[in-house]
């Protein structure tokens, strides 16, 4: 059975299917349907605190890893991204990079605080969260843009992605919320951010850890998925202010991110635009950002400088945060694609080829590919 390739034939399958699949489950598990109960206690499971049996919270090292485990799991795989981080990059990439995760970051940002001062920041328009706009719109999918500035752009685009991959990760998302006036100790950064930097210091030091830890960005992706997708309702998905709340936010993330990119790429007299519409994605990993900023706030309210509610209010919307962003995955997966070919189209009728870089170029190798210097 070829379930792996069918599974990665679905945009941002292995971080989709898991999360709908522990959803299913869950809610099945919270119909707490008789004949299931009866099977369950037979065995011996214990009740839990209402009384009910669920198969999700069997305990053990069952409930640790499909039930509880999102937030280690979710650790574990900024550790390993982090480990790739290599900032060994040559100029226009380094360029490239860095006009690429400042638009996207603001763009964002810009549309959080539109948002947050329009509606409500917390549940605003078709129950969008400030959380969520900036989760989605500022993390964008580095394999899509691997993938389509090696089909579509030249060397020093894809070269890129080693800048871009420092919004990987809520940082920049915690970060944007200190901005806005949530009070988040150091400790809450350091809190998030120390695997990230741990694993980027040592796959700099040694590039045989960067190797052994580069699975590490893909494996626990399925797994994380799965126990957030534990913790939802597919109610969640079937509601229409959700499914309405996820189509808007890809749409803004694929229009607003490629239209600033592009902007911004002329401004600096960059022909090709095929890199900031690569883009222009929404990462399926940005949907355990709303966990972990949930992680952060109850750090903050635990050091004082947030109040109990304020902390609540971050942990009662990442359910629906992360639906949200979940359905963003999914459509800017499908829209970010035909714009870069439309692009692409657009520029060749223009004698613009995205493959050729501008002037001259010398190559210095990164571990196995080569990038622009």
């Amino acid at each position: 059975m070829k379930i792996k390739q069918s599974i990665e034939k679905i945009p941002g399958g292995l971080m989709v299917v898991p999360l709908m699949l522990g959803a299913a489950l869950n809610t099945i598990d919270q119909m707490h349907l008789p004949f299931i109960m009866e099977g369950l206690k037979s065995l011996g499971v214990s009740p839990t605190a209402d009384g009910h049996y669920e198969f999700l919270r069997i305990g053990g090292f069952s409930q640790q890893l499909f039930k509880d485990g999102a937030l280690v799991l979710i650790a574990l795989f900024l550790f390993c991204a982090g480990s790739q981080m290599n900032f060994r990059v040559g100029g226009t990439a380094l360029k490239k990079g860095v006009l690429l995760t400042s638009s996207k970051y603001l763009t964002g940002l810009a549309i959080g605080l539109l948002f947050g001062y329009l509606f409500d920041p917390m549940s605003g328009l078709f129950g969008l969260s400030t959380v969520a706009i900036i989760a989605a719109m500022t993390n964008g999918n580095g394999g899509m843009f691997a993938a389509l500035t090696s089909q579509y752009g030249n060397r020093s685009d894809v070269g890129a992605v080693a800048v871009l991959s420092l919004n990987d990760g809520p940082f920049f998302t915690l970060m944007s919320l200190g901005l806005l006036g949530s009070q988040f100790p150091i400790i809450s950064f350091i809190a998030v951010l120390l695997p990230i930097l741990i694993g980027m210091l040592l796959g700099n030091l040694d590039s045989d850890i960067r190797e052994f830890l580069k699975p590490g960005e893909i494996l626990p992706v399925p797994f994380f998925a799965f126990a957030l997708g534990a913790g939802m309702n597919f109610a969640t998905f079937f509601n229409l202010e959700v499914l309405a709340a996820g189509l808007t936010l890809g749409f803004l993330t694929t229009g607003l991110t490629a239209l600033t990119g592009i902007l911004i790429f002329k401004a600096f007299r960059e022909k090709s635009f095929i890199a900031p519409v690569s883009e222009a994605s929404t990462a399926g990993n940005a949907v355990g950002t709303p966990a972990a900023i949930a992680a952060a706030a109850a750090v903050a309210a635990n050091a004082g400088m947030m109040t109990e509610a304020e902390a609540a209010a971050y942990a009662g919307i990442v359910n629906i945060a992360t639906a949200q962003i979940s359905i963003s995955t999914l459509t800017t997966a499908i829209l970010c694609p035909i714009v870069v070919i439309l692009v692409d189209k657009w520029q060749r009728k223009r004698g613009i080829d995205g493959k050729q870089e501008q002037g001259n170029s010398t190559f210095v190798e990164t571990g196995e590919e080569s990038i622009a210097k």
